[in-house]
């Protein structure tokens, strides 16, 4: 490309367009919730069929993180974020037109299947559109705050779309974003490093895929069926063994999908681990609270998805001064205090909710929570990126989006699992399931402070070395 186009572009805009990305396949993971009766009504469909349409999603986008990540670094973070959000636009306009359940559940597979193309090259985009340190912090908070601001917002845009137009538009509505998106990715975006030296490791790839969707069907349906499942179980020891032959296979592999010196850099360990611990209190508290709204306090499913709405907002504004922190001080300090805040407002929803507790009172701990993961997230991807060599930053994204995304399953089955029989039944489980995250936070905390290294220290990480 001439310099007079490069000089055109602007980092700010690709910073848009890897945030709208992002802001779609955030949205449907939770927008599809409060569409599923009419959903189930309009193609008459079970409860089953109704779980396997948000649970088809979940499982493709987990599943495919870490081969997404390395097909990134091979042939370039802005082509494959392209097709990723071009094959999520068109997979939503299939989800909206869907005649059926079946052909519904198919095509939530194909966005999930796109999702998990766009997340790490995504990332990958940012890294190389900020080269400066604080640029790069304070762009990685503007990215996580859109991410967070759908989640958080999903169930209110699902609830008014379904009320006024129907259950395709929560699908529908992805498509303009998806066009703008690409546009300013094609515009905007510079074309990133490749490592074309990498060779496509099929037998890595098929035990990641294999190993990683049967982990997350098992977590999935644990929340169903229980943790004493067959299925849950046969799923828990086909990761297990899976996950071996994987680590196998790619300890032989003179080119591996994933190099496994990666995890001799303190960094990717401690960042996966904290990850997949927030993402482990904050998706099972969501989940765990929207149903203490509806089926203890008796809020319709648009008043559970309001009752969100401060916690979404502090959690916007937490990332982006999270990223000024990290910009100023390094990424240590809002990771360790945010998992701090997290702790307390999880050990404080043990006394503060309750079956009869007010509005207010229960929105304390929440948005202690919420600041609290808000504050950590960015830093954790700041971290990541301080500590990888472009060539690689594409796999190392997609462990440790995988991880999260394994901490939001595991949360979501074990609150679930814990919140259930008679109202006191259900706030003695909520009650410990939040003691077990705000442990996990605490946790993730003492582990940032003893294994990283003082913030903004660098690793030497050359390419030549990994295998």
């Amino acid at each position: 490309m001439d310099r007079q186009s490069a000089s055109a572009r602007s980092p700010r805009l690709a910073l848009l367009a890897a945030s709208l990305g992002f802001v779609i396949i955030c949205l449907d993971v939770t927008v599809v919730n409060v569409a599923l009766e009419r959903i189930g009504k309009t193609l008459s469909v079970g409860s089953t069929g109704l779980e396997w349409v948000v649970n088809a999603y979940t499982l493709a986008f987990a599943s495919l993180l870490l081969s997404a990540g390395a097909l990134g670094d091979r042939l370039g973070a802005r082509r494959v974020f392209v097709g990723g959000l071009a094959l999520f636009t068109l997979a939503s306009i299939a989800c909206g037109l869907a005649p059926s359940a079946s052909v519904l559940i198919a095509t939530r597979v194909v966005q999930g299947i796109a999702a998990a193309l766009c997340v790490p090259s995504s990332l990958s985009l940012l890294n190389t559109c900020f080269p400066d340190p604080t640029a790069r912090a304070k762009a990685v908070s503007v990215w996580a705050g859109t991410a967070a601001l759908a989640l958080g917002a999903g169930p209110v845009v699902g609830g008014v779309l379904v009320d006024r137009f129907g259950w395709p538009s929560i699908f529908l509505i992805n498509v303009p974003f998806g066009v703008v998106g690409i546009w300013l990715t094609l515009a905007h975006a510079p074309d990133s490093a490749r490592n074309a030296a990498r060779h496509i490791d099929l037998p890595g790839q098929a035990l990641g895929v294999i190993s990683l969707a049967a982990l997350t069907f098992g977590v999935v349906e644990s929340g169903r069926l229980g943790w004493e499942s067959p299925s849950v179980m046969t799923g828990l020891a086909g990761f297990v063994v899976f996950s071996a032959l994987f680590v196998m296979v790619e300890r032989q592999q003179p080119h591996p999908m994933l190099p496994l010196l990666l995890f001799r850099i303190p960094a990717v360990n401690v960042t996966s681990v904290v990850g997949l611990l927030l993402n482990f209190g904050y998706y099972g508290l969501m989940f765990a609270m929207s149903l203490f709204f509806q089926t203890v306090q008796s809020y319709t499913p648009l008043e559970a998805g309001l009752a969100f709405l401060p916690m979404t907002a502090v959690v916007t504004v937490a990332n982006l001064v999270s990223g000024a922190l990290a910009a100023r001080f390094g990424y240590r300090l809002p990771m360790v205090v945010g998992q701090a805040l997290a702790a307390t407002g999880f050990f404080l929803s043990f006394t503060m909710i309750g079956a009869g507790s007010s509005y207010l009172t229960i929105t304390v701990p929440l948005l202690a929570i919420g600041v609290g993961v808000a504050l950590a997230v960015p830093s954790i991807n700041v971290a990541l990126l301080t500590h990888i060599d472009p060539p690689y930053v594409g796999i190392a994204s997609g462990v440790l989006n995988t991880a999260r995304q394994i901490g939001g399953a595991i949360g979501v089955g074990v609150f679930g699992s814990l919140f259930v029989g008679t109202v006191s039944d259900k706030v003695s489980g909520l009650h410990t399931a939040a003691m077990i995250a705000g442990g996990g936070m605490v946790a993730g905390a003492l582990i940032a402070i003893v294994v990283l290294k003082r913030a903004g220290a660098s690793i030497d990480l050359r390419p030549s070395t990994l295998r």
